[in-house]
């Protein structure tokens, strides 16, 4: 699960985290930096790898936390690195609210159905996934194929369920 050094949702890592742990799912924290995060409402967790040692090979699922702190992965090279290594190496690859706009910056959501955060007010990662191509779904839970994503924390408990029936399906 790869998220903002600070300022990642906590609902959206923690709720999906205790779903894949239920499931017996071993979980790695991933970030920027190698120390401990903290989320918008003042969760912490330690971080187990840092983005420069993610090797996609080593995992069956990539996942993108979103919270406004993962705003700054939106143009990152490195996550959108691992973003296309996960779709080559035929992993699962999910995102849940402003962090699917990260996989349509990377190229993966082109020509995919996808779900994004948005609001009234704020619809620019709608916007970065129609720039990108993407099939913008206006629902909680998006899948196509092997990519899922998730507009926000109100859908973390549908996303993680989501992800851990589909990945028991492949």
């Amino acid at each position: 699960m790869i998220i903002a050094q600070q300022d990642f949702r906590d609902e959206e890592l923690f709720i999906p985290r205790s779903i894949f742990l239920a499931a017996r799912a071993q979980v790695k924290i991933v970030s920027s930096k190698k120390e401990k995060a903290i989320g918008s409402y003042g969760g912490v967790v330690n971080v187990d790898l840092s983005l420069d040692e993610l090797d996609v090979r080593d995992f069956d699922v990539i996942v993108f936390v979103g919270g406004s702190g993962a705003a700054k992965y939106i143009n990152d090279e490195r996550c959108h690195k691992i973003a296309k290594e996960a779709v080559s190496q035929n992993k699962l690859l999910g995102a849940i609210c402003i962090a699917p706009a990260i996989l349509a910056r990377a190229g993966v959501l082109k020509d995919k159905k996808a779900t994004v955060w948005s609001s009234r007010l704020d619809k620019s990662a709608v916007k970065i996934l129609k720039e990108e191509g993407a099939n913008y779904q206006a629902e909680q839970v998006a899948i196509d194929g092997k990519i899922i994503t998730a507009n926000g924390p109100e859908a973390a408990r549908k996303f993680g369920e989501t992800i851990v029936r589909v990945l028991q399906n492949f």
